[in-house]
């Protein structure tokens, strides 16, 4: 997949700025009637684009709405589990939960660096690369990240509970959207959480939350001036919906499906139906191909995430290390934004092939590879996490955690990894139980 070049608009409008200053401090007149034709040029060629029209045969194989994502979908196992049996989930929740937390806090003080710029600092330390465990020390240790907790709380020597980050905070407000509003909640009750907890956000999410305080539906405020609708930012907020529905696959992608419409379309959409339903299955399954190949039967057969993934399965077993991941992905999606759901979810994939069933391995190849590696390694460490249960997660990923999650969610700032366990557990039970319809 190779997109069209574009000029170097950002070269261009800087050297728009300089000159502008330039000529200025030149005493040069009629600057403003330049800039403004600059400006109109640009503006013109935006709506242009915003406003060619699309493939509608392609639309129809990669649809919005759930019911026509559900006709496309392969044949699947839908639901895995007849009956809850909460001794074995809560081992399994706990793995999946420790796996996301301890992948994300691993990626995080990393996130967008070059490969070459991970293995210098691993050099630099003596830390072993791929990383086995948390890093000694990054830059810039007391900058703050999301203002709260210094980049320093994300190293083994001063970690004191899981320091925050986006891809934890989406984990804990699915668990409030189910508690406020029960599991049958709508988009609009997502709308209803999202103001009510979150302070900030980015990207899709950013424009999303713009949109919910300028009263536009909850239903529509994901479509609005939104170009960021299939980048990764739905994909992060799958694992919640996967370890309520644990099991049951079907339940954990229409959840998913919910959540993802308030901020994304098509593969935005689709990457979080996919990562959620592949959690679900995690929980039933030893290997973690099997969790992501049933994953794959809650999306549409022909989208182009589908087709994303089956390609990533295929090549897996030439793929031994996070060079070669890396590389693959360069070349087979040259072009694409760094943080687009497809290309970060091939690395995903490749996370857990080449980690297979070591729990270390799998999040250290992960954040190895790059680019969004904070988000990739979070969901592969969810993956096995899920499947190897707790005892599969070495105690040294999570003895510094403390029994405490620290977050930016307006007014829910300390969560207590315990009683998250708990809580899942009990939406989970309570999946199990209730048979209601979903809320139109």
């Amino acid at each position: 997949m190779h997109y069209p070049k574009p000029p170097d608009f950002k070269g261009l409008a800087e050297n728009l700025s300089l000159y502008t200053q330039l000529k200025h401090e030149y005493g040069a007149l009629n600057i403003s009637p330049i800039l403004a034709k600059a400006e109109k040029a640009l503006r013109s060629a935006l709506t242009e684009l915003r406003h060619l029209p699309i493939d509608q045969d392609l639309a129809r194989q990669e649809p919005n709405e759930l019911r026509k994502i559900q006709r496309l979908r392969p044949a699947g196992p839908r639901r895995r589990w007849d009956s809850f049996d909460e001794k074995k989930y809560r081992d399994r929740l706990e793995g999946a939960l420790l796996g996301r937390l301890a992948g994300c806090t691993l990626g995080a003080p990393v996130e967008f660096w070059p490969i070459a710029k991970m293995e210098a600092l691993a050099r630099e330390k003596g830390d072993p690369f791929p990383p086995v465990d948390y890093w000694i020390y990054v830059p810039e240790p007391y900058e703050k990240r999301y203002e709260m907790s210094p980049r320093q709380a994300y190293t083994r020597g001063d970690m004191d509970g899981v320091p925050v980050d986006d891809d934890i905070a989406y984990t804990l407000l699915g668990l409030l959207i189910a508690e406020d509003s029960g599991q049958n909640f709508t988009t609009a009750d997502v709308g209803r959480a999202w103001l009510k907890y979150l302070p900030y956000a980015c990207t899709a999410e950013e424009v999303a939350l713009k949109n919910l305080k300028a009263g536009v539906p909850a239903a529509k405020a994901g479509a609005r001036n939104n170009p960021f609708c299939e980048w990764i930012g739905a994909d992060i907020r799958a694992d919640p919906w996967g370890y309520m529905a644990a099991g049951w696959p079907e339940k954990a992608a229409d959840m998913a499906y919910r959540d993802a419409r308030i901020s994304h379309r098509r593969q935005g959409i689709y990457g979080e139906m996919f990562f959620a339903a592949a959690i679900a299955a995690a929980f039933t399954v030893d290997h973690p191909i099997e969790a992501l190949k049933i994953g794959l039967t809650e999306i549409p057969a022909d989208c182009a995430l589908a087709k994303a993934v089956r390609w990533a399965l295929e090549l897996a077993p030439e793929i031994h290390n996070y060079r070669q991941a890396r590389q693959a992905m360069e070349d087979h999606f040259k072009g694409m934004s760094a943080v687009h759901t497809i290309n970060n979810a091939c690395l995903t994939i490749w996370g857990l092939t080449i980690g297979g069933t070591d729990f270390t391995r799998v999040i250290g190849e992960a954040v190895a590879m790059g680019m969004d590696n904070d988000c990739t390694s979070a969901t592969a460490g969810s993956i096995i996490g899920a499947i190897l249960g707790k005892q599969g997660v070495p105690q040294y990923w999570y003895a510094n955690f403390n029994n405490q999650v620290h977050s930016y969610l307006i007014g829910k700032e300390h969560f207590a990894i315990s009683e998250l366990v708990n809580r899942f557990a009990r939406l989970a039970s309570r999946i199990y139980q209730e048979t209601g319809s979903r809320k139109v």
